[in-house]
């Protein structure tokens, strides 16, 4: 699915999945930076993001997967 990851105004990162309209913080990260591991969303979600590099520019709409979260 398409998500937009972008970074807020205080630093905060979030991902918007514009196929359901929803937009959640990101609460957790299974590595530090970010890229090719599992994020984890307010509502549950967790979603596997692709590899990409450590610097890539924000915001940026990539190919994630969705593993598990609330309603599975």
């Amino acid at each position: 699915m398409k998500v937009m990851i972008r970074r807020d105004s205080k630093g905060a990162l979030s991902a918007y999945v514009p196929k359901k309209d929803l937009e959640e913080p990101i609460v957790s990260m299974a590595r530090p930076q970010m890229w090719g591991g599992l994020v984890t969303l307010a509502n549950g979600w967790q979603l596997e993001l692709p590899a990409m590099a450590d610097d890539t520019a924000l915001p940026i709409t990539v190919e994630a997967r969705r593993v598990a979260g609330a309603g599975d």
